[in-house]
C-alpha cells in the first residue's frame, strides 16, 4: 500500500517553506532595508548641504543633455541642408577670377568668364555616369506686384530642377518643356517672394514685372532654409532659396543675354556669363567623387583662368558627419567636466559627513555592525544623492531644449541615448565618488571612535 498522503495543513507548510527565501538571504535584505532607510534620514537631516551637494549633479547632467541636444540640432539642418542639393549631384558654378576684378576696376571693358554651353556639351559626351544636367542663369534684379518690390535672384533653369535640386512645387506647377521652347513668360515664385508681394491672395494666375516685361505666375515653390545660393557674383549678391523667381532658361536669355551691364560709381561695367550654375546627376552615387574629379580637369584643360567653382554635396556631407562627431566629443567633455565637479562635490561632502558621524559610526560598530555595514550605509547615501540629481538633471536637460527651440527657433534634438548615458554616469559617479568616504568610515577603529568628540 502507498503511504498516506500528508495533511493538507502540513502540505501548505512544504509549499511556503519551498518559496521562502533562505534565512541568510533575508538577513542582507532586512540589513540593506536598514541601511537605506538610515540614508534617507541622514540626508533628511541635512537637506540644505543634501541639496546644494545634488546641485552639481544636476548641472552636469542637465548640460550633458542640453548641450548634445544642439549640437545634435544644428547638425541636423546643416546635413537637410546639404541633402537638398542632391547627394547624386555635383554643382558648378561660374566666378570672377581675382584678375579680372583689378582690371574692371582700373578701366571699363567687357569681362567674359565662368561656364559656358560647350562645357556641358563636353561633360556630357565624354565623361561616363553623368545622367542630367541643368543650367543654370541667374540675374539680380527687382520684382514688382504694382507697388510692393522685391530685390530677388531670377532664375533661369530647366523643368527637370525641381526633381535635380529636390525642391518640390508647393502651390501649382513648374514650367514645361512647351513653354521652354516657345520662350513663354512664365515664372514660379519662391514662398518668401509670393508671401511679400502677394501678402492677401493667391499668386497664381497673377502676373510680376521685371524690368519692363511681365510673367505669369503659374506656381509657389516650398520654403527652405536660408542657405548661399549662387548669385551674380560680381555683385556679390547672396540670397536664400525663397529669394528666387524661376523662368524658363530660353526666355533669360532672350531677355537678359549673356551680357550684363552695371553702373558702379560713374562707370559702367559689363561682363558677359553664358551660365551661372550647372548642376550635374551622378548615375552611381559611389561615381560622384570619380566623376567631380574628371570633370575639374577637364574644365581646367578648357578655361585659362580659375572662373569656376565646384561642389560635391557628398563630400560635403561625410564633412559634415565628421564635424558632428567631433563638435558631440567636445560638447561633452566639457559638460563630463561638470559631471566630475559635481562628484568631487560629494566626496567633499561625504568627507565632511564621515568627520562629522565618527562617534555615531563607533556606536554602530560597538553594537555589531561590521565593515561591509558602514560602507554600504555611506555608500547608499551618495549614489541616492547622485541618482536624485541625476533624475532631476535629466528632467531639466530634456526641457532646455524645448524651450530653445519655442524661443529662439533653433532645430534641438534629443537622442535617446543621451539622457541614458548622463544618468548612468552620475550614477558611476555616486558609487566612484562615495567609495573612499565609505571605506575611510569602515576602516575606523571603533574605540578610538568612540573617545571622538
Amino acid at each position: 500500500m502507498s503511504p498516506d498522503p500528508l495533511p493538507s495543513a502540513t502540505w501548505q507548510q512544504v509549499r511556503t517553506a519551498a518559496h521562502r527565501p533562505p534565512v541568510g538571504w533575508r538577513l542582507a535584505l532586512t540589513r540593506f532595508q536598514r541601511v537605506v532607510r538610515l540614508g534617507l534620514k541622514s540626508i533628511w537631516l541635512h537637506r540644505l548641504r543634501s541639496l546644494l551637494t545634488v546641485l552639481g549633479i544636476v548641472f552636469g547632467v542637465c548640460s550633458v543633455i542640453a548641450m548634445l541636444a544642439i549640437g545634435e540640432g544644428a547638425s541636423y539642418e546643416a546635413q537637410e541642408q546639404i541633402k537638398s542639393l542632391g547627394s547624386q549631384n555635383i554643382i558648378l558654378r561660374s566666378v570672377k577670377p581675382p584678375e579680372d576684378e583689378k582690371a574692371s576696376a582700373s578701366r571699363n571693358m567687357v569681362l567674359d568668364y565662368g561656364l559656358t554651353y560647350p562645357d556641358i556639351r563636353r561633360i556630357q559626351m565624354t565623361i561616363p555616369g553623368v545622367t542630367v544636367v541643368v543650367p543654370g542663369r541667374i540675374i539680380r534684379e527687382y520684382i514688382w506686384n504694382i507697388t510692393r518690390r522685391v530685390d530677388a535672384e531670377v532664375v533661369g533653369t530647366v523643368p527637370w530642377y525641381p526633381q535635380m535640386r529636390n525642391h518640390r512645387v508647393a502651390r501649382g506647377r513648374f514650367m514645361n518643356e512647351m513653354e521652354m521652347d516657345d520662350l513663354a513668360s512664365v515664372c514660379v515664385l519662391g514662398q518668401e517672394i509670393a508671401a511679400r508681394l502677394f501678402p492677401w491672395q493667391s499668386p497664381l494666375g497673377k502676373s510680376v514685372r521685371v524690368g519692363s516685361t511681365y510673367y505669369r505666375v503659374i506656381g509657389v515653390m516650398e520654403a527652405r532654409g536660408r542657405q548661399s545660393k549662387p548669385g551674380d557674383s560680381s555683385s556679390g549678391a547672396q540670397a536664400t532659396a525663397v529669394d528666387q523667381m524661376f523662368i524658363p532658361l530660353t526666355t533669360a536669355k532672350m531677355r537678359f543675354g549673356e551680357t550684363i551691364f552695371k553702373q558702379r560709381s560713374g562707370s559702367r561695367e559689363a561682363e558677359k556669363v553664358a551660365l551661372h550654375e550647372v548642376t550635374v546627376k551622378v548615375a552611381e552615387r559611389e561615381q560622384v567623387v570619380p566623376v567631380s574629379r574628371a570633370i575639374q580637369e577637364l574644365l581646367e584643360r578648357n578655361h585659362k583662368k580659375k572662373d569656376f567653382t565646384m561642389t560635391v554635396p557628398l563630400e560635403m556631407l561625410k564633412q559634415s558627419e565628421r564635424t558632428k562627431q567631433i563638435f558631440n566629443i567636445v560638447l561633452g567633455s566639457i559638460a563630463a567636466i561638470s559631471l566630475l565637479v559635481g562628484g568631487i562635490g560629494i566626496m567633499n561632502i561625504m568627507l565632511a559627513s564621515v568627520t562629522e558621524r565618527t562617534r555615531e559610526i563607533g556606536i554602530r560598530r560597538a553594537l555589531g555592525a561590521k565593515r561591509r555595514d558602514i560602507t554600504v550605509q555611506f555608500l547608499v547615501e551618495t549614489v541616492m544623492l547622485s541618482a536624485t540629481g541625476g533624475i532631476i538633471g535629466v528632467v531639466l536637460g530634456i526641457s532646455i531644449p524645448f524651450f530653445v527651440t519655442l524661443f529662439a527657433g533653433m532645430v534641438t534634438i534629443v537622442t535617446l541615448w543621451s539622457p541614458l548615458i548622463a544618468f548612468t554616469i552620475s550614477a558611476a559617479i555616486g558609487v566612484v565618488f562615495g567609495l573612499y568616504p565609505a571605506l575611510r568610515a569602515a576602516n575606523m577603529d571603533p574605540v578610538e571612535a568612540l573617545r571622538h568628540e
